[in-house]
């Protein structure tokens, strides 16, 4: 691996390997993959005729599939090497996405949401460890960016979305994109594959196979696993939160425009985007964020920021004041998955990922069919302020994970 030369200490891998540059183009694609089949969600709800409920019902399934998936691709990436497991997840999520417009009732589209949440929650927990390790590859707090490529994805997909929402029906738009995954997953998925992480990296993990095997070291595993477990815990409890608002944005934020709001389809299409482009900035600065101010403080600002940005944009009947409240969502929400999930890769490996994942997808679980009877029940921007709690959650949460445990005196 190429090294940058530092006269005074030891020589650091350079910032941008190709392991690093093909992992970004897969998080980027997974997230344009989802703002195009998100911006497509008011012309799948009539072509099924759904209300409120049953879309959230049908919503649901995505989150089902993610959740029910993710402990299984934990244990697959231990076993055959986190890169090849992404190449196949990306395989399968620019398949499924194809499928939603050729459905005609609400059952048959919560089936194929079910599919294409499995391959979406495979690809987030294999992207994700594999990040971990390129992480340590590096030695750099770089995690946020591959974030950032995500939400880059997001934002241009939903611009896309937007500009083409006049002009291509949804099974063009969704085909076309399904397209383009493919080949961006061949190019990718060469480059990653041809990649191999570094014995520093698969040492860990040679060894957490083996530890997984052997009952020898129990007293040992007794004092230090049960910590780990409650970390990733916290973690995972903070990606709830997080993903609730995230998901919660994805599903509802262009109805709540197109229905509350009166704005167009085209304009509700760019409230997304801006809301992708704020998390895209929030992501691109995470690294140094996290390293000036520490991620604890860069994760409760960001929970309490997107909690007043969610008030603003569900209650107030103002196009620019929503769009800016989502700007403040975006920001918020920006770093608390990427560092939630980088920190409980650093705990618990490709299993501590799966966990926290497993964990902040339950938010996604949860999102759309509390929002769905709320709305039906309330009203949609009354469940939108749901979101604000989940934002001073996460706040909480993420001060509790990083507060420091005191050190108990052992004898001898």
């Amino acid at each position: 691996m190429a090294t940058d030369s530092h006269p005074n200490g030891p020589a650091l891998p350079r910032a941008w390997s190709a392991a690093r540059l093909a992992l970004t183009a897969f998080f980027a694609l997974d997230g344009f993959l989802f703002a195009a089949w998100v911006v497509r969600i008011p012309d799948i709800r009539a072509q099924v005729h759904a209300s409120h409920s049953a879309l959230g019902l049908a919503l649901l399934c995505v989150s089902a599939g993610a959740v029910a998936t993710m402990p299984l691709i934990g244990r697959l990436c231990v076993r055959f090497g986190t890169r090849p497991v992404t190449v196949v997840s990306l395989l399968l999520v620019s398949v499924a996405v194809v499928l939603p417009p050729h459905t005609h009732s609400v059952p048959l589209l919560g089936a194929v949401l079910l599919l294409f949440g499995a391959a979406y929650g495979a690809a987030n927990v294999s992207m994700n460890s594999a990040a971990v390790e390129v992480v340590a590859e590096l030695r750099r707090p770089v995690m946020p960016s591959f974030h950032a490529g995500y939400s880059l994805g997001g934002l241009v997909g939903a611009s896309v979305g937007g500009l083409l929402a006049g002009e291509l029906t949804a099974g063009w738009a969704l085909g076309l994109s399904g397209a383009l995954g493919l080949l961006v997953t061949a190019a990718a998925g060469t480059v990653l594959l041809r990649s191999h992480p570094s014995p520093a990296v698969t040492a860990p993990r040679q060894r957490q196979r083996a530890a997984e095997r052997s009952t020898a070291d129990r007293s040992t595993a007794g004092v230090r696993l049960p910590h780990a477990r409650v970390l990733v815990l916290l973690l995972g409890l903070t990606a709830l939160c997080d993903a609730y608002g995230e998901g919660s944005l994805a599903d509802w934020a262009t109805l709540h425009l197109t229905d509350d709001v009166h704005a167009s389809a085209a304009l509700a299409a760019f409230g997304f985007a801006a809301y992708a482009f704020a998390m895209t900035v929030g992501r691109l600065a995470g690294t140094w964020l996290s390293i000036r101010f520490g991620p604890a403080r860069v994760m409760a600002t960001g929970g309490l920021l997107a909690g007043v940005g969610m008030l603003v944009a569900a209650l107030t009947p103002s196009v620019p004041l929503v769009l800016g409240g989502f700007v403040l969502v975006g920001l918020g929400l920006s770093n608390l998955f990427p560092l939630a999930i980088a920190r409980a890769g650093e705990a618990g490996g490709p299993h501590g990922v799966a966990l926290a994942s497993t964990l902040g997808y339950g938010g996604m679980l949860i999102g759309p069919p509390v929002i769905g009877f709320l709305a039906d029940a309330i009203s949609l921007p009354v469940a939108l302020t749901t979101v604000a709690a989940a934002g001073a959650g996460a706040a909480g949460l993420a001060v509790l994970a990083h507060r420091p445990r005191p050190h108990h005196r052992t004898g001898h």
